[in-house]
């Protein structure tokens, strides 16, 4: 196999070099533009680092998934999970972050850049419940990167496209993959069957 081993070699791979477009796009701060796409975001992704190394988790929300506090700083609540904290355990040891934004329907996303902190302010907490349930902690990002990304990645694969829409049966479930991974010790068809009822009394 050949692989490429500099960044010589690698940047002459990818000519032209980018456009002004491609460049022109990046800020510190968000700006009109780019607040509006992070206010209508339900879903985004939190990639992490830690001396584990990384991880990427997957972060949803009515409305907008996380809040705006001002141009530099944003408010994402840690919803109800399954208590791994991988994120939150890597934050703690290095606060470097980046989130990838999603809008149902459009093409376009949005990068973010940034470093985080915890915060367990009760009045934070307080003004994210939900249900009258709080989120445990809320991660406030500081950004230091935003861009858009242009829409070729979810045109390529269709993303909205309901007929592209995998069948359920076609699948694996949480429960398939429990069962096999721990040689059907825990998961299965009754996790899968509770799993709808437990959802709707863990959601928040």
């Amino acid at each position: 196999m050949t692989t490429v081993t500099s960044l010589e070699q690698l940047e002459a791979l990818y000519q032209p070099a980018p456009a002004a477009a491609s460049t022109v796009k990046v800020t510190d701060r968000l700006t009109p533009e780019y607040r509006r796409l992070v206010d209508l975001s339900p879903f985004a992704t939190l990639a992490t680092i830690g001396p584990e190394g990384l991880d990427c988790s997957p972060r949803g929300d009515r409305g907008g998934v996380v809040r705006v506090a001002d141009d530099r700083t944003l408010l994402l609540p840690d919803r109800r999970g399954n208590n791994r904290i991988d994120s939150l355990r890597n934050l703690i040891r290095d606060p470097r972050c980046a989130l990838l934004f999603l809008l149902p329907g459009s093409g376009t996303t949005l990068r973010l850049n940034g470093r985080a902190t915890i915060s367990i302010d009760p009045d934070l907490l307080d003004s994210f419940a939900v249900e009258e349930k709080r989120p445990r902690s809320v991660v406030v990002i500081t950004i230091e990167e935003v861009f858009f990304q242009c829409a070729r990645a979810v045109i390529r694969s269709d993303l909205w496209n309901p007929a592209r829409h995998i069948p359920t049966a076609d699948i694996p479930t949480p429960g398939d993959i429990l069962a096999t991974l721990s040689r059907g010790e825990v998961g299965g068809r009754p996790y899968d069957e509770a799993w709808p009822e437990r959802a709707r009394q863990t959601m928040w």
